[in-house]
């Protein structure tokens, strides 16, 4: 069974960091892109970064470049995303989502974490 399990949210003052961790398992880690999506309070679903191993690429949104970073620990089929200086518009639901298929660097997810929470608040 494919699960995603994120952690690391909570709440931190702007110009603060946070660390998310998405744990793997259930799939071959190494095969398949893993994205980052958040959900900010009333308002929809925003792309917010992606990583595939097979061929070291990064992707992140315009709002996040410079401040977000994401990794990954293939010891521990685990990707991170490191978050700094954020701000108050970064307060949102993070979930990590898997690619649907493998080798493609994003075309579509299938599954879904139940997502960590993340508020930037003073």
């Amino acid at each position: 069974e494919v699960q995603l399990v994120e952690s690391g949210g909570g709440l931190v003052q702007p110009g603060g960091s946070l660390r998310l961790s998405c744990a793997a398992s259930g799939f071959t880690f190494d095969d398949y892109a893993i994205h980052w999506v958040r959900q900010a309070p009333g308002k929809g679903l925003e792309w917010v970064s992606s990583i595939s191993n097979y061929f070291s690429n990064t992707y992140y949104a315009d709002s996040v470049k410079g401040r977000f970073t994401i990794s990954t620990d293939n010891a521990k089929n685990t990707v991170y995303l490191q978050m700094n200086s954020l701000k108050s518009e970064d307060t949102a639901v993070y979930y990590c989502t898997k690619e649907a298929v493998a080798g493609i660097d994003w075309g579509g997810y299938d599954y879904w974490g139940r997502g960590t929470q993340v508020t930037v608040s003073s």
